[in-house]
């Protein structure tokens, strides 16, 4: 089985791990365009990167760390990780770094994708093929300059968070910051004591809060030792953190009431913390949507920033940027500046960066003229053997993100090895099935605060557009919708018989002299329940944990 995979960030580097250890008589090989592994934390290393969500939820659930610095780690700390990741389960040998995807054609010839890449160090281009192809490149992954006018005519430092050159030193300078999205509220706190003047070009509100209560904290020795010594006090942290999030999906629901009182509380807060600049800053920048229309950060010291002597806030749009600045469509200013830092975000259009061609010749860009459309978040109508990893409407803000990344891998490889072992010539979702599951994430989003009146990249950087990022649903919700591959929704299509996988009549135990043949005889009736109620039930200890009084219900 030939397995091309797009992209050696976290997802790549999970395929190989996963397929390394479960299956035999395969080659993976994962092309990317960086001159190192881990993808977007090694692309971001903009002043005060990191994750949003608390860290010891951003591993992989089999693969804790136990030395995280602070609650919301940066970037260099993650980077690190799954470099560590790599290391530990030999997975360098499976990425070609510096070689680029730039196109991949299906060919029903062969049943196969004929794929076309670059090696960025020589030029040379390359043609392979692979049965089944994975695109792991990210949802955050195209960066562009804003399209604002004269943007390349400034004179001064330009920088983009992106891509941002850690070599320029800010230290006494004038430096503007446009956007006041994650990267943003990130840069601002960081960068703000050492410059002489921070203007900071804000176009719209946005919702700040820590995620579940759980505010920066460094961890003291003495914290840390414990997680290093005592295994099972460092699981229920895990845990605590987990459900902490897992809990948060109610606030979601337009009209529910954790929605209405978290709504109160969290302007509540975010007045308390623009200190003595609430009355002047908070009519422009608390939100009037609800909560989580726009992606919540925890923004750890963006609102306390913002009041600082050196900090100047601006409103509205940019009419143009001039060569020393940037003219305010607000109060028509010239904004004079050293540095200008564009933290504008990505191309959000789920539309992969290389060209491809699927079934009767049709492209992605044509497929998803109008809309993004998936099956489930992870495959594609009309694309046969081709999965997307965090695709349109998963569950990418719903809660946590690395367990539904683990889950959708194991749906795939469901299907990988029904390939292998079943004759298999390809498979696709069938288009009636994608648009069955369309439909009814249309009709759920409609009761949730995603379709508000707000400009999100949920919502491909429209104010009322489609929800096409988000998954109709928890994340707990989507871990048990996709547990099972529904085949019936596949359009599955054999070499031959397809019946000719059971081979010459002996069981592959009875191949394998050291196998019990007896296998199935035993003291008491230890098999899975087939009844989809008791088995969710064991796999997830229900009768163990009582919510009334557990730690693990954190109030926002």
């Amino acid at each position: 089985m030939r397995v091309a995979c797009v992209g050696a960030g976290a997802s790549g580097l999970l395929l190989a791990y996963k397929l390394q250890r479960s299956f035999d008589n395969f080659s993976l090989v994962i092309y990317d365009k960086n001159p190192k592994i881990s993808g977007t934390w090694y692309e971001n290393r903009y002043p005060g990167c990191a994750c949003d969500i608390p860290a010891h939820t951003y591993t992989w659930s089999f693969e804790p760390k136990a030395d995280w610095s602070a609650v919301y780690a940066g970037s260099d700390e993650i980077f690190a990780y799954f470099g560590a990741f790599a290391d530990k389960y030999s997975l360098h040998k499976y990425v070609k770094l510096q070689h680029l995807v730039t196109g991949a054609k299906w060919n029903a010839a062969v049943d196969a994708w004929d794929i076309d890449v670059i090696d960025l160090t020589t030029g040379e281009a390359h043609h392979t093929q692979a049965d089944i192809l994975i695109n792991a490149s990210g949802v955050l992954n195209k960066w562009a300059w804003p399209d604002i006018a004269g943007l390349q005519d400034f004179k001064g430092t330009l920088l983009h968070t992106a891509n941002y050159d850690r070599s320029v030193n800010l230290t006494g300078k004038r430096v503007g910051l446009i956007g006041n999205g994650s990267s943003g509220i990130q840069v601002l706190p960081t960068i703000q004591p050492q410059v002489a003047k921070l203007t900071t070009f804000v176009r719209r509100a946005t919702w700040i809060a820590p995620t579940r209560g759980f505010e920066q904290h460094f961890y003291s020795p003495e914290e840390l030792k414990t997680f290093a010594t005592d295994p099972a006090a460092h699981l229920a942290y895990r845990k605590q953190q987990e459900v902490a999030i897992n809990s948060i999906f109610p606030m979601f629901l337009a009209d529910s009431e954790v929605q209405s009182a978290t709504f109160g509380m969290m302007t509540q807060r975010m007045q308390e913390k623009l200190q003595g600049r609430a009355e002047a800053l908070a009519p422009s920048l608390i939100p009037t949507f609800g909560v989580g229309c726009r992606r919540i950060t925890p923004g750890v010291g963006y609102l306390e920033a913002l009041g600082k002597e050196n900090v100047e806030v601006v409103y509205g749009e940019i009419e143009r940027v001039t060569e020393r600045g940037c003219i305010s469509s607000t109060d028509g200013r010239e904004h004079e500046m050293d540095v200008l830092i564009c933290a504008t975000g990505f191309d959000t259009s789920y539309m992969p960066a290389f060209a491809i061609i699927g079934e009767e010749g049709r492209s992605m860009k044509q497929e998803w003229v109008q809309e993004a459309k998936s099956y489930l978040g992870l495959a594609v109508a009309g694309f046969p053997n081709y999965f997307v990893i965090s695709g349109p409407n998963s569950p990418i803000g719903n809660g946590p993100v690395l367990c539904f990344i683990e889950a959708q891998f194991d749906y795939i490889l469901k299907l990988a090895t029904r390939w292998q072992t079943e004759n298999i010539r390809s498979f696709s979702p069938k288009r009636e099935a994608v648009e069955d599951f369309i439909a009814y994430k249309d009709q759920f989003m409609k009761t949730t605060v995603w379709e508000h009146s707000c400009r999100s990249w949920y919502k491909s950087n429209s104010v009322t557009g489609k929800v096409t990022a988000l998954w109709p649903g928890s994340t707990l919700h989507y871990l048990e919708a996709i547990a099972e591959p529904r085949y019936e929704d596949w359009v599955i299509s054999y070499k031959g018989n397809r019946f000719s996988w059971l081979g010459n009549g002996f069981s592959q135990t009875e191949s394998d002299p050291t196998a019990d043949w007896s296998y199935y005889i035993r003291y008491h009736d230890d098999s899975p329940f087939t009844g989809r109620k008791k088995a969710l039930q064991v796999l997830n200890k229900a009768g163990t944990i009582d919510r009334s009084t557990s730690m693990d219900t954190i109030s926002i």
